[in-house]
């Protein structure tokens, strides 16, 4: 007979236990292959426990394999190995290296979240919580929630001109998810992106397994030359403002990017990443404006205006790939919580988003301006040569030296400096890249700035 002291089982529930108890005489061979378990009832009176303890025990073995249940025959130990014992940590899984608390960092893109509308967020979701009701637990439509979709179309006429249908937008977790289901809706065309370009771009194509070529660029943008000669199907670009080199690309190369698109048969993925943040003039219109073929998607985020962990992003179809979508990849559901999506179609639909973007644009147009002054009035502004678009967060900084990118980014990270340089967006490099820094400055506070050019001219420093 099973015999068990039952105080010794701490806080476990009385089944939990004798499962426990049970599971190890098997494993340790106490009660080996093929032996019969006595009754329920019987095991019960010799432990002094309900029946339907053991029952519970029992068939929860038995769930898991470790007991055999044969009708009116009762309960016999399955054959089963000791299980060796895992390591609480595998050996094999490196610990996860902690970001250095750097005290200058200039290679991070991200906008200040200082600047996030809390107090207008936190209204809007407590409104969604209490007025939700089922819509909140109901999956949204698999290409996002229509009250979203329509209030983004409805954005896109009014701030950049886009006849758009709340029916050609896709809502998906932020650009990255964005690139691997066009990844998959493209899949056997070959993919040109900008050269120097945002190489996260390179790695989500190449992943899914599509071939991923460097297009260079001219003063204009794409080289078309070099763009027909790649043979690829697939061109992905930021013509309104590129990262890193801030290029706008004219009206005349998008008509001709449009010819090629036509002419190959193609399909011009336009990213366009930061255009509401423009200080002067009017946005530059987008490529999917001009576009009567339907050869253009459309893609923006709100990750760059509102929050880095708004992973909200957004791609409208043309109608013929539309269609494809929905018979190809109609299958996926949508990726972002109803929650973000309910509260984030009430932030456009209320005019909030129109508010937060005109005091972001004050605010980093007065923070790019004492950030140029300051590079301007530094000990070493007569070894650098800015170039900036007054548009996005960053500009690039071309220093006289003699010292290569990777020697000046050592020296920087010695003094708890992070630089990017234009060099490390090349997939191809180029001599003329040398030497370029890519600032992003959204988060030099007026404060910190003489603190920053100090530690700049340590660096710099020949």
């Amino acid at each position: 007979m099973l015999t068990y002291s039952l105080e010794d089982r701490g806080g476990l529930p009385l089944y939990e236990y004798l499962y426990q108890r049970i599971r190890e005489d098997i494993l340790e061979g106490k009660l080996a292959a093929g032996e019969r378990l006595p009754s329920k009832r019987a095991l019960a009176e010799h432990l002094q426990i309900s029946v339907i303890t053991v029952e519970n025990a029992y068939r929860q073995l038995e769930a898991e394999g470790f007991l055999l249940s044969r009708p009116r025959r009762g309960f016999f130990a399955a054959p089963v190995e000791r299980l060796a014992a895992a390591p609480a940590v595998p050996a094999a899984v490196s610990r996860e290296t902690e970001e250095p608390a750097w005290r200058l960092d200039l290679a991070s893109g991200q906008v200040d979240v200082s600047r996030f509308p809390v107090s207008v967020w936190v209204r809007l979701t407590r409104q969604v919580l209490s007025e939700g009701g089922e819509a909140l637990l109901t999956p949204v439509h698999r290409q996002g929630l229509p009250a979203l979709r329509q209030a983004i179309a409805k954005d896109l006429r009014d701030r950049k001109g886009m006849a758009v249908a709340p029916e050609q937008i896709v809502v998906g977790a932020g650009a990255e998810y964005l690139y691997l289901l066009l990844a998959q809706l493209l899949a056997g065309a070959a993919f040109a992106g900008e050269d120097p370009g945002y190489p996260k771009i390179r790695q989500v194509y190449g992943k899914c397994g599509a071939a991923c070529l460097p297009v260079p660029l001219d003063g204009q943008g794409v080289d078309l030359d070099a763009l027909a000669a790649s043979g690829a199907g697939v061109l992905h670009l930021s013509p309104s403002h590129h990262y890193p080199t801030g290029l706008v690309t004219p009206i005349g190369r998008r008509q001709a990017l449009l010819r090629w698109a036509e002419g190959r048969d193609g399909v011009i993925i336009e990213d366009d990443y930061d255009s509401e943040l423009r200080f002067t003039g009017r946005p530059i219109p987008t490529l999917q404006s001009i576009d009567d073929g339907g050869r253009v998607v459309y893609m923006n985020t709100f990750s760059q205006t509102i929050s880095p962990s708004m992973r909200v992003g957004f791609m409208v179809l043309p109608p013929r790939l539309l269609e494809r979508y929905r018979r190809e990849l109609g299958f996926y559901a949508c990726t972002v919580p109803a929650l973000d999506q309910h509260v984030l179609a009430r932030f456009l639909a209320g005019g909030h988003y129109d508010q937060h973007l005109s005091r972001m644009r004050k605010e980093y147009r007065l923070r790019r301006d004492r950030v140029l002054e300051a590079f301007r009035a530094s000990s070493f502004a007569g070894r650098i040569a800015i170039s900036e678009q007054g548009a996005g967060l960053h500009f690039l900084l071309r220093l006289d030296t003699a010292r290569s990118d990777g020697e000046l980014r050592r020296r920087g990270e010695a003094l708890g400096v992070r630089l990017g340089f234009l060099s490390e967006y090349a997939a191809r490099p180029r001599p003329d890249y040398a030497h370029t820094l890519v600032v992003n400055y959204a988060g030099l506070e007026a404060a910190d700035l003489p603190r920053a050019m100090e530690l700049l001219a340590e660096v710099f420093d020949e």
